[in-house]
């Protein structure tokens, strides 16, 4: 919790009134810790801030080396507590009102191949096809995992902390509550429900107490359940296996994959941004430019007609 009293009933306004998730209060508590000690070292609050005292911050972290979609984050941070401060009386102005945000282009989301997402799901396999017990639970553990994020597309905080009547009730679809509380249905995969009703089976079978667990993926974490760091390191070891470069996977990457292999097949934009629980659909369509890179790249690779730089020419002979 940042030092400034304000910041705490900015975190406390966002956490009652907008049901921010914990994960959200903790990047916005970060972020303003980070600045209110900046600030502090030229002895000025957040009540009498002014805008060249944001100018300079987020020149200092341009300095210091921070991707331009990390000084946005933080702009933005700053931007809802300052807009916070004026609407409460606070302050008399806002000053980040007239701070423009770096430019950035906005990257395309990493996907991986069907091909890959296959063999990722053999690797998670035959790790849960080997070992003694407790090896093959958590790789059964992994491929349900795996299963389940490819077939739903859920984030990684939903996936791990999905409880544990998601195995006991209908196993065609799951319920979902994601960001600010909305809840979601999401379909699930013949593979998926297999994948799941072994894991589940096998968790009964030589972990009963934990098997009783509130949450579908039990863990002694402090959460209760497997945290997003642990399925992270998992994914990476199972992507090494399938001879993927770990540095490109993460469980978001699985997630775009869901979203982009689906949009491959004609599904409209609507019914993926549903699925994924966004709330714009301005967010959901950056999958549309990854299907557009794609269909790109294909046609310079493989079209007659296109030419390859530093290579003869393509195009078919005249006879």
């Amino acid at each position: 919790m940042p030092e400034d009293g304000h910041a705490g009933l900015f975190l406390e306004m966002l956490s009652a009134e907008r049901g921010a998730a914990a994960n959200t209060l903790e990047a916005y508590s970060r972020d303003l810790s980070d600045f209110l000690a900046w600030l502090g070292r030229r002895k000025r609050k957040a009540v009498n801030a002014r805008a060249e005292d944001l100018s300079d911050y987020l020149e200092s972290l341009a300095s210091s080396g921070l991707a331009a979609s990390s000084r946005a984050r933080k702009l933005s941070a700053l931007r809802q507590f300052f807009r916070f401060l004026f609407a409460e009386d606070y302050r008399k102005d806002d000053p980040s009102a007239s701070i423009e945000g770096p430019k950035r282009g906005r990257p395309l989301p990493k996907v991986l191949g069907i091909d890959e997402v296959d063999a990722l799901l053999a690797a998670a396999a035959q790790a849960a096809a080997n070992g003694d017990a407790g090896q093959r639970l958590r790789g059964l553990r992994l491929h349900c995992l795996i299963e389940l994020l490819y077939a739903t597309g859920l984030r990684v905080s939903e996936l791990v902390s999905l409880p544990s009547t998601v195995a006991h009730s209908d196993d065609r679809v799951i319920t979902v509550k994601g960001k600010g509380g909305r809840e979601r249905i999401v379909p699930l995969s013949r593979a998926a429900r297999e994948a799941l009703a072994a894991y589940t089976a096998e968790l009964a079978r030589i972990a009963p107490a934990l098997a009783r667990s509130p949450w579908l993926f039990p863990s002694a974490a402090g959460q209760g359940h497997l945290t997003r760091q642990r399925f992270a390191q998992e994914l990476k070891s199972a992507a090494a296996q399938a001879d993927i470069d770990p540095a490109r996977l993460s469980p978001h990457v699985l997630r775009h994959a869901f979203a982009s292999h689906l949009l491959e097949r004609g599904a409209e934009l609507r019914a993926v941004q549903q699925l994924l629980g966004h709330a714009d659909i301005s967010t959901t369509q950056i999958y549309t430019h990854v299907l557009e890179e794609r269909l790109r790249q294909l046609v310079l690779t493989h079209h007659p007609l296109a030419k390859v730089p530093g290579s003869p020419s393509r195009r078919p002979g005249r006879g």
